[in-house]
């Protein structure tokens, strides 16, 4: 159990507001305070100093902020194995949608075959919200595409893989070469906002000097499957993870474009807080899933 000050600690450092921080507590704000003296008067230094009217973290405080997250998380995850009675042990992770709906599948079922004891709980969402959840200790670890800052988390390369553009099989566009500029005519269909695979193809649009707003149309559908069927209905284009178009792709449904000097690899990581004090148990798990996908 975390020493309720430091819970105090890390939401005025998110909120960065002593008031705020007393209301969403619901403690007053000379407590708030009196828990970062204690804090301040405990490690014996200054925790939060203000700049311009802000209240900014001190080089002390950065590095408290970066422990007291993993302490937190680390004490939920304690917390659970301890409380569990069961013989079977639960493993809480989280995925992106083309990793979980495309790849950890087959992956899971392997794994709970050969290790009937690991109970596994998959939470499939964008990258933006799997990196708060691990961040609060809702999950042990991910496994995502997408971008995220190297500097603060643990991370292994889980794969590489490829990124290709789609239309309908019907669609004139399969059966030539293009340049980009030439798709820019035709619907394109996106993820939503913080998806790794948006952001991804955000990046490449920029490296070309374009952004979605650069064509005719854009729709944004936060459902893979969705996004294929009326790829495969020549209701626009849209770019993602050939493992994801894998099943359509092979059943003719939809063909990869064809765009010259486009060759797109990105990286699958597998991640977890860095310095956590379950990493070297978490890391087993990665060895599996490794392993397993070798299969």
């Amino acid at each position: 159990m975390i020493d309720f000050r430091h819970q105090t600690f890390l939401k005025l450092c998110q909120i960065k507001n002593y008031t705020k921080t007393a209301e969403k507590l619901h403690i007053t704000q000379p407590t708030v305070s009196q828990h970062i003296k204690h804090l301040e008067e405990y490690y014996g230094v200054k925790l939060f100093n203000y700049s311009s009217k802000k209240l900014n973290l001190t080089a002390a405080g950065k590095k408290l902020y970066h422990y007291t997250e993993r302490m937190i998380a680390d004490s939920r995850k304690i917390a659970q194995t301890i409380s569990n009675k069961s013989p079977k042990q639960n493993i809480k992770f989280g995925a992106t949608l083309s990793i979980g709906e495309f790849v950890m599948p087959d992956i899971l079922n392997q794994a709970m075959t050969e290790n009937p004891e690991l109970n596994f709980d998959m939470l499939v969402e964008n990258t933006a919200t799997l990196l708060q959840k691990l961040k609060a200790g809702e999950i042990n670890f991910a496994v995502l595409e997408g971008f995220f800052d190297k500097t603060k988390f643990g991370y292994h390369l889980f794969s590489q893989e490829k990124f290709i553009g789609i239309c309908s099989a019907d669609s004139n566009l399969s059966r030539e070469k293009i340049k980009m500029d030439k798709l820019l005519d035709f619907r394109l269909i996106l993820r939503e906002n913080g998806s790794g695979t948006r952001e991804i193809l955000e990046q490449i649009l920029y490296t070309n000097n374009l952004n979605p707003k650069s064509f005719t149309s854009t729709i944004e559908i936060g459902n893979l499957n969705a996004i294929k069927a009326l790829v495969s209905e020549n209701k626009g284009i849209s770019f993602m993870y050939q493992a994801a178009a894998k099943r359509y792709l092979e059943a003719n449904k939809i063909s990869a474009l064809k765009i010259k000097d486009f060759n797109i690899q990105r990286e699958f990581n597998f991640i977890y807080l860095k310095d956590s004090v379950f990493a070297e148990e978490y890391l087993k798990y990665f060895e599996l899933f490794i392993n397993l996908r070798k299969k």
